[in-house]
């Protein structure tokens, strides 16, 4: 389908190490003249399942601060745009987790808040786990939790995990063992 939106200019509002706020002078589709604010992210958002032979998998929890709460995930973080996202991913396991993982499949792509942000998200299945000691970096403080991947899917159903992309990971996780 062809866009029916017409981009006049583009300004950079603010910008840090992991967005730019960008504000745009815009034709809307009905032909009007308009404005649009995009956040653009500087890292891709990765996100991991690893899964044992047992039927295992492991959420990581820490406070949020844009949320002011405390967050149950996949484990998760960044990979710097342009990077091997699949590099970005074992690194981002072993830190939060300590695992490493033989067997890698890529089961998404994701678009978190599309209206507003360009954020696109992978989510890693991680098999065939060695275990390792953690790598925290310095701005996070996590605790690890190792459960049956059926309870992980049942806390996305009573809503005790409110992430988007761990909530997207988990249910596809689930269609694909059939859960």
């Amino acid at each position: 389908m062809k866009n029916p939106w017409k981009t006049k200019s583009i300004k950079t509002i603010h910008e840090n190490p992991w967005i730019r706020l960008e504000h745009h002078e815009v034709v809307i589709p009905s032909g009007k003249d308009g404005i649009y604010g995009k956040v653009c992210f500087k890292n891709k958002a990765i996100g991991i399942i690893p899964i044992d032979s047992e039927g295992n998998t492991w959420l990581v929890g820490q406070f949020r601060y844009t949320l002011d709460a405390y967050s149950w995930e996949i484990p998760m973080g960044g990979g710097l745009l342009g990077d091997d996202y699949l590099d970005s991913a074992k690194r981002e396991l072993k830190e939060e987790t300590g695992f490493s993982a033989e067997k890698w499949t890529k089961i998404m792509t994701i678009h978190t808040s599309n209206s507003v942000t360009d954020e696109e998200g992978f989510v890693y299945l991680a098999e065939n786990l060695t275990p390792g000691d953690t790598e925290f970096e310095e701005t996070e403080q996590i605790e690890v939790m190792k459960l049956p991947l059926k309870e992980a899917i049942q806390k996305v159903m009573d809503g005790e995990i409110t992430d988007a992309i761990s909530i997207a990971g988990l249910l596809k996780v689930a269609k694909i063992f059939n859960i």
